[in-house]
């Protein structure tokens, strides 16, 4: 693998180093590995995958609960098993990969900036993305998410230093330029926009090829992590990016034959032996059919088999990134007046024919009429109309504009590293936003692009700092982020305030789950569902976290302001990320109060405390009553394969059918039958089927405990009724 570490000369100022934002790291990840117990649902369920990995051996099938579970990758399952034997069966040993691929991924964007950009940026590349929301967020969660954005980040780098020769594989720090006081601001202004001076010049540690190769490398483990849809990225982001820059003269730079060979050395294997030892199941179908055809193209077309998904709509699919890239989208504003001045710039150095205007007259109107034919018609999403339309433009113009350049200038003239890295970076993360607008989707499943976004937003950030004094627009779009940043921050306050004043008479309730209002917004398919079932009561276990919260909004943002106005900017935006920091803190407490309701490891502290007091056995049979996912943390913390009642559903539907699936699926009929027959039964039942359940068993049940809603009963009284749970 290429070195990624900073150059040696010159050296980042200390304030600027890597662990300079280690304690947003601590605070973000490494500090809550134990912390909230794993969840029901993919949290838990993943995890079991992993557990039947590093118990079995086999890694290559996928199980939970002893059904075949065929629907993901496999790297972050080995990388789980790993942690399982090397740390044990716990939620340190979940958490752990997760928490260093948040690492990594920060460490890989403050060493992409610090060589394409600057120290600061580097180092506000670094803070962001440990501080962002979405981060914190989608990593409470086992989902492979943040290996997929590492590996893909790694190969993109990787592909703009394979494409540059050995003989100019030199480290571009951009600097303040030296600047003519006697300039106008607008002169100054262009300068720092585009002025870079050359450190001294060193050469790379490794060749291109070596980069090469560890862009196939990384292209490959990103596959085993994500399944095609890497591909899809990568390859669609790499393709735009050569035609446009010109670099495909360069492509035997990438090693495209001796580097597939790799590719497939590391990817094709599993897929081969999955696909070899899982063959026979629903109408014939095997691996190859589900993971490929209905996992991939029937889920991005919204027909996957079975339907547990949902889809958010438009404006809360692209509104949502503002919330998911907080508080540092609130600098957007930054970059998008940046980016127009570098296409004013680009228009002036690169001047069109003089007929341009009469070109774009009539097409805009041709594209709402096409794009309303084609939704109405064929049932084709709007959005990809109108993106394929501003592609077309796009090409188009810039055709138009290299027409007046001489033979063989690249539609767009990129030559620092940069102008590279801002072009493919922009590539990137269009293309994700775009795919998933059109896929099915949740929230977290855009999250590849954020940390392109970083960067660019970091660049944005550390540019308009250097030009605040001479340039009012990058004073202007500064002070709204600042403004908007303490208007929320006020307006959070007031309400965390007002929350714990008006539940300042209530009890604090160790169960929290017992005064939500169970909505069942999305019907609970999209993973920020939970958050809509908040009532007033339910604030009176939130105090401590919400009071954390409310000072962090009070405090930071002003100051933040404050130290702007003083034109302290590092300081500045390190008071933005301490707020973050503070209220993620705040949050991660929240969360821990949730657990009651978001996992069931309760009803497994029960159960083992019930077999150490020797009032059941430990042979007595668990069953669930529903979906495994209902309750899949208790399968984790037990250790044990459980039965289901009408559990042939979602992910255990398909892996149920095979020849050689363990008989644990139970019909209603079925458990009405052993109920109270032969060895103990120990029924766990989630809130949405408590109905169902009195309607099959009656008064036939011995309640043995109850949290958030959910119960566990048993069908015969305990062997020492003195004990209780």
């Amino acid at each position: 693998m290429p070195n990624l570490g900073p150059p040696s000369n010159p050296p980042p100022p200390d304030a600027l180093q890597p662990s300079s934002f280690s304690p947003a790291s601590g605070s973000s990840s490494s500090s809550q590995l134990s912390s909230p117990p794993l969840l029901d649902d993919a949290d838990a369920t993943h995890a079991n995958a992993a557990r039947h990995m590093a118990i079995s051996g086999d890694l290559v099938t996928l199980r939970v609960d002893g059904i075949r579970y065929l629907e993901k990758a496999p790297l972050p399952y080995w990388l789980g098993a790993l942690s399982f034997r090397l740390f044990g069966f716990n939620t340190f040993a979940v958490h752990l990969p997760q928490a260093i691929g948040v690492f990594l991924l920060a460490l890989l964007g403050y060493q992409w900036a610090y060589r394409a950009f600057n120290p600061r940026t580097a180092f506000y590349t670094g803070l962001a993305t440990l501080t962002t929301v979405g981060v914190f967020l989608f990593t409470r969660y086992y989902i492979p998410e943040v290996l997929l954005s590492l590996f893909l980040a790694l190969a993109l780098f990787c592909l703009l230093r394979s494409l540059v020769p050995q003989t100019s594989q030199t480290t571009t720090v951009q600097r303040p330029p030296k600047i003519n006081p006697a300039s106008s601001n607008a002169e100054k202004i262009g300068a720092i926009a585009t002025g870079t001076q050359r450190s001294r010049e060193s050469s790379s540690s490794f060749s291109p090829a070596v980069y090469a190769y560890a862009m196939w490398t990384a292209l490959a483990l990103a596959v085993l992590t994500k399944g095609l849809v890497a591909l899809v990225f990568f390859f669609g982001t790499t393709i735009a990016y050569l035609a446009l820059s010109g670099e495909y003269r360069n492509w035997r730079r990438l090693k495209p034959f001796t580097g597939i060979l790799l590719f497939l050395a590391i990817a094709a294997p599993w897929h081969i032996l999955a696909g070899l030892r899982n063959t026979g199941g629903m109408n014939g179908h095997g691996f190859f059919w589900f993971y490929f055809i209905n996992e991939h193209v029937l889920r991005f077309l919204g027909r996957r088999y079975p339907k547990d998904y949902n889809k958010l709509p438009g404006y809360l699919f692209w509104s949502l990134h503002l919330v998911w890239l907080f508080p540092w989208s609130l600098f957007c504003g930054t970059l998008c007046r940046q980016a127009y001045l570098a296409f004013q710039r680009y228009r002036a150095s690169n001047p069109a024919p003089v007929d341009e205007a009469k070109t774009f007259y009539w097409q805009p109107y041709a594209v709402v009429l096409v794009g309303l034919i084609l939704q109405n018609a064929l049932k084709i999403p709007y959005i990809f109309t109108l993106f394929l339309a501003l592609i077309l433009f796009l090409l188009h113009g810039l055709r138009r504009r290299q027409s007046n350049s001489p033979s063989g200038t690249p539609l767009l003239r990129v030559n620092t590293l940069a102008q590279r890295t801002t072009l493919i970076l922009s590539l990137f993360a269009s293309l994700v936003l775009v795919f998933f607008s059109l896929s099915t989707n949740q929230e977290y499943y855009t999250f590849p692009a954020y940390l392109a976004i970083i960067i660019l937003l970091a660049v944005a950030l550390s540019r308009a700092e250097q030009t605040f004094a001479i340039d009012r627009s990058s004073r202007l779009w500064i002070t709204v982020a600042h403004a908007t940043l303490t208007v929320l921050g006020l307006a959070i306050t007031i309400t965390l305030i007002y929350g714990l004043w008006t539940s300042r008479h209530l009890p604090f309730v160790p169960d929290i789950g017992d005064l939500l209002a169970h909505r069942g917004v999305g019907d609970y398919t999209l993973s920020m569902s939970g958050i809509f079932d908040l009532t007033g009561p339910s604030f009176a276990a939130l105090r401590l976290p919400a009071a954390i919260a409310a000072i962090a909004f009070l405090i930071g943002p002003s100051a933040a302001w404050l130290l702007r106005t003083q034109r302290r900017h590092l300081a500045s935006t390190a008071a933005v990320a301490v707020t973050a920091t503070t209220f993620f803190i705040a949050a991660h407490l929240a969360f821990a109060r949730f657990a009651p309701m978001l996992s069931s490891k309760s009803f497994a502290d029960t159960i083992q405390h019930l077999e150490a007091s020797h009032a059941i056995s430990p042979d007595d049979k668990v069953i669930f009553y529903g979906d495994q996912s209902y309750g899949s943390s208790i399968t984790f913390y037990l250790g044990r394969q459980i039965d289901l009642v009408n559990g042939r559903a979602s992910s255990m539907l398909f892996g149920g059918t095979f020849p050689d699936a363990p008989p644990i699926f139970l019909t209603p009929q079925d458990l009405l039958n052993v109920w109270g027959q032969g060895e103990r039964k120990l029924l766990f039942v989630p809130l949405d089927q408590r109905g169902a359940v009195d309607q099959v068993l009656g008064d036939h049940k011995i309640l043995l405990f109850e949290s958030s809603g959910k119960a566990l009963y048993t069908d015969r009284p305990l062997e020492n009724s003195g004990r209780t749970p």
